[in-house]
């Protein structure tokens, strides 16, 4: 199975969050999330976009940024952010990788963006002229590259 993480940092849509856990569930990858979140699991919204895969995905809730990353020693952490002028595709990624995700209103906030922990700043390439893709649709595509990177470890 992978040894990837998916952070999402202050979710608030809960069917983004169900759709990221399926991302983790058919990949292997860990889902992070950090409180505080907009939503419970209890939300027929989240339920229904994981569909039956709340129980075979990894899913950890971390009170704050710093629990989060301390829970995550050792491991790259790179941040997508529109702001990054590096793409996602030219990281080299390894086992234990975390790929960071902010807030779907506001994106990450600078200063988990400068972390000391982060790694490096990277996007998912747009055409001009958007605001940013969806948190759930970034994430996939994201562990979904790292997870090719490594040879789609465990996968069938």
């Amino acid at each position: 199975m992978s040894q990837l993480h998916i952070v999402f940092d202050n979710p608030v849509i809960p069917t983004n969050t169900g759709n990221a856990i399926r991302t983790a569930a058919v990949t292997g990858a860990t889902l992070h999330l950090i409180e505080p979140l907009g939503f419970d699991f209890s939300d027929k919204h989240l339920k229904r976009a994981g569909l039956d895969y709340h129980d075979l995905a990894d899913v950890q809730i971390h009170p704050d940024f710093d629990s989060c990353m301390q829970a995550l020693p050792g491991s790259r952490v790179f941040a997508f952010t529109t702001q990054a002028a590096r793409w996602f595709t030219d990281v080299d990624y390894r086992e234990g990788d975390v790929l960071l995700f902010g807030t779907e209103p506001t994106g990450l906030p600078a200063e988990h963006r400068k972390h000391p922990r982060v790694t490096d700043e990277v996007r998912i390439p747009m055409v001009p002229a958007r605001r940013s893709m969806n948190l759930s649709n970034c994430a996939s595509t994201a562990v979904f590259e790292a997870w090719r990177q490594l040879g789609f470890a465990g996968g069938v």
